[in-house]
């Protein structure tokens, strides 16, 4: 079944960066961080915590909110937006009512595992859209169907891992790579290295990873700007 025929109705639609928190580590500095970039905040479940504890207020909280402290809930109950089904994670139900040019996803990383795992599928499925993946270290986002150009610093670690099958050329790395079939099972770029301009051509999802302080380039090259 394919993403088109899954969209919910819209809860929160703005022309700028929506920025979704989930309930995984987010520190303060992340937060504070994105502030100058960050049109509106959505929580999810106990992702709502983290915006209290920052003092942000956002534009609604979404999920099964089996997680969320009573404080939180107790704060934001005008903004609950309870999404009972089992079907999706918290994460799907966020996005998926969700329309922006660019989401950055905080609070989705580490923790437990299969949580992880989850977003990366829901990434994989939602590849026409510009999602960025941030923790305190690292970012991540899916280089969908064509040409993606990127320019980080020299010596900047950088990996590319196949999200589907997929026929890829990368050039301006350290390890440069031309017509290569990339797959989950198979061949992946890991912690390879910038060695100039960066070009990516591929005809399926391809996750690209590096340093989260890179962020603005990023939405560059997510945005295909």
């Amino acid at each position: 079944m394919g993403v088109e025929s899954l969209l919910e109705p819209l809860i929160v639609s703005r022309n700028h960066t929506v920025c979704l928190v989930g309930g995984a580590r987010v520190s303060a500095q992340v937060i504070s961080s994105i502030l100058p970039i960050v049109d509106q905040f959505v929580a999810v479940d106990s992702g709502a915590d983290h915006l209290l504890a920052a003092g942000i207020t956002p534009a609604v909280v979404v999920g099964d909110l089996d997680s969320i402290s009573d404080h939180a809930r107790a704060t934001f109950a005008g903004r609950l937006h309870p999404i009972a089904e089992q079907s999706t994670t918290d994460f799907e139900k966020a996005l998926s009512r969700v329309e922006a040019p660019m989401v950055i996803a905080l609070g989705f990383t580490g923790g437990r595992m299969d949580h992880v795992l989850a977003v990366l599928n829901v990434l994989a499925r939602y590849q026409s859209r510009a999602i960025i993946l941030l923790d305190d270290t690292d970012l991540c986002f899916v280089a969908r169907a064509g040409e993606t150009r990127i320019a980080p610093p020299v010596g900047t670690r950088m990996s590319l891992m196949p999200l589907a099958a997929c026929r890829v050329t990368a050039t301006g790395l350290r390890w440069s790579f031309s017509d290569q079939d990339m797959q989950p099972t198979g061949f992946i770029s890991s912690s390879n290295e910038v060695a100039g301009p960066i070009t990516v051509q591929t005809d399926g999802p391809l996750l690209i990873t590096m340093p989260a302080a890179l962020l603005s380039l990023a939405q560059k090259a997510a945005l295909r700007e």
